[in-house]
């Protein structure tokens, strides 16, 4: 199986470690000092327990170099997605499915809904149609994941985190082969993927984790362990909860408001949100995906979420006085 990995960053490299050690060496789409380091010596990946994966893959910035691909995984964040619109063609064959591991709401989540939201089109995720024009419908499928890791150095990854789990699945809520090929191929690498019949549940339990931690690690600048520490953050987490479940079961999808459990695998990590390590870093901020959009959903919907109203607002201020967002 011929798989590329495009955005080949911590999340990317992650994925390209299990998929090695599981006896598929993808290829890479990466940028910049991360890029060459992996051309000159390879990638590095290290995971808990002492288990690294060390191996030179195919990699560049142009899918041209790379040619078509039983399966594309794009590990790219949502503020790029324009560019990967823009370099994905050369990677697509007629069957080549494209997997779009992203935080938040992803741009397809409209495609194949039913109801009265049907195909509703998110452009503050894909401006202009562009990714829609550049992946067919028919080749998408969805994951999230949930896996702390970080870029350390150029060509090296490391995760941190013990729990390393993909859900995905497909847009029209099918079991196919195509999916559970690539769960089979990430599994067989040590990562736990289980195929579902709804994505989108996973999508908004996932995002009950990200709506006030990323963004009140933001705001106090510092990692999961600092801020659960004090127990207003905490509360802040509890009502952020409340209010994404219900924006969630409002639209149609299947999420418990377990805010303990979002504490209880949280406040022990010294690890710093991926939000938190674009501000730090100076690069592009996942505000829309992770936010704004679901915010976009509760006026939809009529549900009222004023403790993220508050939060999601210090964080847009935040991430444009940095540069790093434009509302």
């Amino acid at each position: 199986m011929r798989i590329c990995i495009f955005g080949a960053g911590a999340i990317g490299g992650n994925l390209a470690g299990r998929l090695h050690k599981g006896g598929i060496t993808p290829s890479l789409i990466a940028r910049g000092p991360h890029l060459a380091a992996i051309q000159a010596n390879g990638l590095t990946v290290k995971y808990t327990g002492g288990d690294v994966q060390a191996f030179k893959p195919p990699a560049s910035d142009d899918a041209r170099d790379l040619g078509p691909q039983d399966v594309v995984i794009v590990t790219a964040k949502a503020p790029a997605l324009p560019s990967v619109a823009a370099g994905i063609g050369p990677l697509l064959g007629p069957d080549t499915a494209v997997l779009f591991v992203i935080n938040g709401i992803p741009w397809w989540y409209f495609q194949n809904h039913g109801g009265p939201h049907d195909d509703r089109r998110l452009a503050r995720l894909d401006p202009g149609d562009a990714m829609r024009r550049a992946v067919d419908p028919a080749r998408v499928l969805g994951g999230t994941i949930y896996s702390s890791c970080s870029v350390d150095a150029p060509g090296l990854v490391n995760v941190t985190s013990p729990i390393n789990r993909l859900i995905m699945g497909e847009p029209n809520g099918r079991i196919t082969p195509r999916a559970e090929a690539i769960a089979k191929a990430l599994i067989a690498g040590g990562m736990d993927v289980p195929v579902v019949a709804n994505i989108r549940d996973a999508i908004w339990a996932k995002l009950m984790s990200n709506f006030s931690s990323g963004s009140l690690a933001v705001l106090a600048q510092s990692n999961f362990l600092t801020i659960y520490a004090e127990e207003a953050c905490r509360n802040a987490t509890r009502r952020t909860v409340a209010e994404g479940a219900a924006i969630a079961n409002a639209m149609g999808c299947k999420v418990t408001a377990d805010a303990e459990d979002v504490l209880r695998r949280l406040s022990p990590s010294a690890h710093k949100p991926s939000i938190l390590q674009d501000l730090e870093l100076g690069r592009a901020m996942e505000v829309d995906a992770i936010y704004t959009i679901p915010l976009e959903m509760a006026r939809l919907a009529g549900v009222e979420t004023p403790t993220l109203d508050l939060l999601v607002t210090l964080l847009k201020l935040r991430a444009a006085a940095a540069g790093l967002y434009k509302p």
